[in-house]
């Protein structure tokens, strides 16, 4: 009999998984729709509360690999069975016997061009948080002309806690992010003027409160607590903002050479028919229990883990997915002692307990 666990997605906390179940002893194989590993962390430069280089990250997690069969430029097209016998087909049309499957599958950003009044793909300037990392990469964040902005304006929860995009919940991240990132440009452009515009600072984790203290008092990054309604692009490109000051109740204008948009996470629905799998009231899929069985989907033998089920931060996926290889290894364990037993009652032979 097999005794291999399928992985579908190779982000982090899917190859943080693999190298669990690879430990735990079991043969593992890694599907990964990209041609690389890595999920978005793949494309980031630093990531919060310490600014590790994310390729550090990386190079971590394949080193861990230990013999891990990887799949690239492969989707998953068809899971049929039940635990412990799945077959999972891929789309180069292999056929795989596996007795779990765990999808790792991340998320998706949110499309700032649902934003419309924050002009995102309308006016020159106006870019997403995905977009100022890989300018923070290549040590270059620029205006459209080329030249270094004097002013930037970083919008907050852009696509979360939104009823109009039907998004209500918190991204988690987006705070932190943008704190980070705002240190980062303050590092490479130390006369430029930045300015967080929020509904609330939602900060939580070892460190993170001191990193947004620290881009206060240290790098004078300016926190404005109110909701963009409106940018609007000037003759020379640059972008006058009509913002709403919440905490004194008046309105404000503000001037600025470039507009972050903070994007927020999406669930990532793509294996919802193919592995039968339910999504939440947040669109991200729904796990068995939220408070014992986080790691378990509502179909026996599938399992789920890192932003699958919800936004997190990079080593909260890590340890979410070694969580979910541990899950399958204690019910393939158990599953293989009650099949054992049923096997000996039907030959009369005495239970193992």
């Amino acid at each position: 009999m097999t005794n291999k666990v399928v992985v579908i997605g190779g982000g982090v906390s899917g190859m943080a998984a693999c190298s669990q179940l690879r430990n735990f002893g079991y043969d593992v194989d890694l599907i990964e729709k990209a041609k690389d590993l890595g999920g978005h962390v793949k494309n980031w430069y630093k990531v919060f509360p310490d600014f590790a280089d994310a390729t550090e990250i990386l190079d971590k997690l394949k080193g861990d690999l230990n013999g891990t069969r990887v799949l690239t430029n492969t989707t998953v097209t068809k899971i049929e069975g039940e635990a412990p016998h799945f077959v999972v087909t891929t789309s180069d049309d292999e056929i795989i016997t596996a007795k779990a499957v765990l999808v790792s599958t991340g998320f998706h950003h949110f499309d700032a061009t649902f934003k419309e009044e924050y002009g995102y793909n309308i006016y020159d300037n106006v870019i997403t948080s995905v977009e100022l990392d890989a300018m923070l990469k290549a040590q270059k964040v620029r205006m459209v002309s080329g030249d270094k902005p004097k002013k930037i304006a970083m919008i907050h929860c852009v696509g979360s806690r939104d009823e109009k995009v039907n998004n209500n919940y918190c991204s988690r991240v987006c705070c932190t992010n943008a704190v980070k990132v705002a240190i980062e440009i303050k590092e490479q452009i130390k006369d430029c003027e930045i300015y967080c515009l929020y509904m609330d600072i939602r900060v939580f984790g070892r460190g993170y409160e001191e990193l947004y203290r620290t881009s206060q008092e240290d790098y004078n990054v300016q926190f404005i607590r109110g909701r963009l309604s409106e940018a609007s692009e000037r003759p020379d490109k640059s972008l006058l903002l009509r913002v709403e000051d919440t905490l004194i109740s008046k309105p404000m204008r503000l001037g600025v050479d470039l507009l972050v948009l903070m994007v927020g996470m999406e669930g990532n629905n793509d294996l919802a028919e193919i592995a039968n799998l339910e999504s939440g009231c947040d669109h991200f899929y729904s796990t068995a229990n939220q408070q014992y069985s986080n790691n378990y989907s509502k179909h026996d033998g599938i399992f789920l883990a890192g932003t699958a089920t919800g936004p997190k931060a990079i080593m909260e996926s890590i340890t979410d997915g070694r969580s979910a290889a541990a899950e399958i290894a204690g019910f393939l364990s158990k599953k293989s002692f009650n099949d054992l037993n049923k096997t000996n009652a039907e030959k009369k032979i005495p239970s193992l307990v």
